[in-house]
């Protein structure tokens, strides 16, 4: 691990290749020199540490300690003076003890090459030390690292998004915020399937905009008289200072209050009604009147003493654009759930798949811009890298100036692409590289767009007729999934053929009593 770390740096990871094959006997150390074998040989002939830098000033050209530690600093600065005069310096010290000029200036360009990026090994073990430890840790206690590493990066959502896909890959659940479960921070606790095993639940404090101090309090009170019932039971242990307008709006858009109310934009556009309800609970509380609303049964019955907007909740994709403004992820669903059997079928790749095609390989993606950094070339033009998220994992696609220019109004936030991406490297790292970009829509355009829509209430039977009435024939297919008081479901294949449009599909998705709108 000491090795590990030590090569993983600009100058030794040129001979990471050399290093393995020496390690498992496929070729033969080179160590430079006859004398250097002591030195090198437990690196199989690669300069790794400072301290094989010193020792090969010594050895070879007869450095002190002292002057051996000036030649280290030396190479570490680049300074061309100082360079001068230490290469001055070495091979003619090598000359002296028998070494060839040339061999001698050729091992002082190799000694130069690593040593500016090189570690001493005392510090590398340190850091291995960390890694083998942290190792352990993840590898006996996986659900408890990852929490703990999430806490430590809370703030910070790019962070936090390479936690969410290693969670996704090791298959652990990560619960969603909840003012009667999560803590202040990130937690561990039974997953929701009950089979023995633990999840994630996700922190108020990693929530935007809301900070952790007033997350605390709201969790201290939880803890000490018990889980907040109700809307009205919630606001009135709140306090008036206990948060303001955007803490609650960001708490209610991350869908923290789900298990109090599960409409959403009821709260978020209630909260100045939960905020004055708060203060003058506390107003009556300190001049000790009291009133109907004070028993906590009487609170746990209804929402009675606090008055909310009434009103449907967002539609699905408004609910999640919401969701990813507080959180800076789609945690409950992804916009683009609703077309991923489409897209399996249109022979998209998902992002998580990508590592799997080799450099020259060309595929298509599709996905939600979620971010856009331009940039200016030498050349003084814009290009960017593009932030692209779907259902499975986030990519970096950069986007070059000349497509930028003819595509530059649709590679901004929240737009659903349609992408030919060729893959390449770049300093080693795997690049993708956009060939073409198109809105999603054209792409799904050319697909038949036969759809379900899960119906859970008969309330949205009369919509759903409305918005059949005013819509324009074609050759795509609609059946109702419905879903009974005794969970059986039902599927109906409507009669007739109509065009399936986004304007279409999302009257459907607005429809109050229609959970989901499903690609066939």
């Amino acid at each position: 691990i000491i090795a590990l770390v030590s090569l993983y740096r600009p100058g030794p990871m040129d001979n990471i290749p050399s290093y393995i094959a020496c390690k498992h006997g496929e070729e033969e150390p080179d160590y430079l020199h006859p004398d250097l074998k002591p030195v090198l040989e437990e690196t199989f002939g690669v300069i790794i540490y400072q301290e094989q830098v010193m020792e090969i000033a010594k050895i070879l050209s007869g450095y002190s300690l002292g002057g051996a530690d000036l030649l280290r600093r030396a190479m570490g600065k680049k300074i061309k003076s100082e360079m001068d005069a230490q290469r001055q310096v070495f091979v003619d010290g090598a000359v002296a003890r028998g070494v060839d000029r040339g061999q001698a200036s050729n091992i002082f360009d190799l000694v130069d090459k690593f040593a500016g990026y090189g570690f001493n090994k005392s510090h590398a073990a340190a850091y291995a030390l960390v890694a083998y430890q942290t190792a352990w840790l993840k590898a006996h206690y996986p659900v408890e690292f990852l929490a703990a590493s999430m806490t430590l990066d809370y703030g910070n959502t790019d962070k936090l998004g390479v936690f969410r896909q290693e969670l996704a890959r090791l298959g652990i659940e990560l619960l969603p915020p909840d003012v009667n479960r999560s803590r202040a921070f990130f937690s561990v606790e039974p997953a929701a399937d009950g089979g023995g095993r633990h999840a994630v639940r996700y922190a108020l404090a990693a929530v935007r905009n809301v900070g952790a101090k007033a997350m605390e309090e709201m969790v201290e009170e939880r803890d000490r008289n018990g889980p907040y019932g109700t809307l009205t039971d919630f606001a009135s242990r709140l306090g008036a200072d206990g948060a303001n307008k955007r803490q609650l709006e960001n708490l209610a858009r991350a869908g923290a209050f789900d298990s109090l109310d599960a409409n959403r934009r009821r709260l978020h556009d209630g909260v100045e009604h939960v905020m004055r309800f708060a203060a003058s609970t506390e107003a009556e509380r300190s001049s000790g009147q009291t009133n109907l609303f004070d028993t906590p049964d009487a609170c746990a019955e209804a929402d009675v003493g606090l008055r909310l907007p009434d009103g449907p909740d967002w539609p699905t994709m408004e609910r999640l654009a919401n969701e990813y403004e507080a959180l800076g992820c789609y945690l409950s669903a992804h916009p683009l759930d609703r077309h991923a059997h489409r897209l399996r079928r249109l022979g998209v790749t998902p992002a998580k798949d990508m590592s799997s095609f080799a450099p020259g390989a060309e595929t298509q993606m599709a996905g939600v811009v979620i971010g856009c950094q331009e940039r200016i070339s030498n050349k003084g033009e814009r290009y960017a890298f593009v932030q692209l998220s779907d259902p499975s994992d986030t990519c970096e696609i950069l986007v070059s100036a000349k497509l930028l220019r003819e595509k530059h109004e649709i590679v901004e936030a929240g737009q659903e692409l349609h992408l030919t991406v060729g893959l390449g490297r770049d300093e080693g790292d795997m690049r993708l590289y956009a060939r073409e970009v198109r809105p999603l829509g054209e792409l799904l355009a050319r697909d038949r767009g036969d759809i379900k829509l899960v119906v859970d209430d008969v309330c949205a039977v009369d919509g759903i007729r409305r918005v059949l009435e005013s819509a324009e024939p074609g050759g795509d297919a609609l059946a109702l999934i419905i879903r009974t008081a005794d969970c059986q479901e039902v599927e109906l294949k409507l009669p007739g053929r109509v065009a399936v449009t986004d304007l279409f599909r999302s009257s459907f998705e607005e429809l109050p009593g229609v959970s989901e709108v499903l690609d066939l």
